[in-house]
């Protein structure tokens, strides 16, 4: 098992597209899976509200975990730690939800909804400024 190195951890966070977002929510760890895209150092994604954007709310400091799995022993994953952010400026959350879509044109019709206006009252558009990225790869 090798360190990845900085650039590399950034490519590798770039590329995956999905990760786990983990969490504390009221003490205990919690993990989801998102979409997500990274840019200008955060990475931005949305959700309906709920445990997720509950738990962030109390405690904004989050980590996204991304991987690239060819086998059991040929796999890279990185890990990029930040705080959490609300995007609450329209045109921004606009942005954001249209290069979400672009990036994932499968989104279901009440996403794709959302990415045309921005305007859904439940949708939470947010992001994780990132403050450190590490990982490691095997094989």
């Amino acid at each position: 098992m090798k360190a990845l190195l900085e650039e590399e951890a950034r490519a590798l966070l770039n590329t995956c597209g999905i990760g786990r977002l983990g969490c504390v929510d009221n003490g205990e760890p919690y993990v989801v899976p998102i979409n997500y895209v990274f840019e200008d150092e955060s990475i931005y994604s949305h959700s309906l509200p709920g445990q997720k954007i509950e738990a962030l709310r109390a405690n904004p400091r989050a980590c996204l975990q991304a991987d690239k799995i060819e086998n059991d022993f040929s796999w890279r994953s990185v890990i990029a730690f930040g705080d959490f952010e609300e995007i609450r400026v329209p045109t921004d959350r606009r942005a954001i939800l249209s290069k979400l879509l672009a990036r994932f044109p499968l989104l279901t019709p009440v996403e794709s909804v959302m990415a045309r206006d921005a305007a859904a009252p439940d949708s939470v558009v947010f992001r994780i400024r990132i403050d450190r990225i590490t990982g490691v790869a095997e094989g």
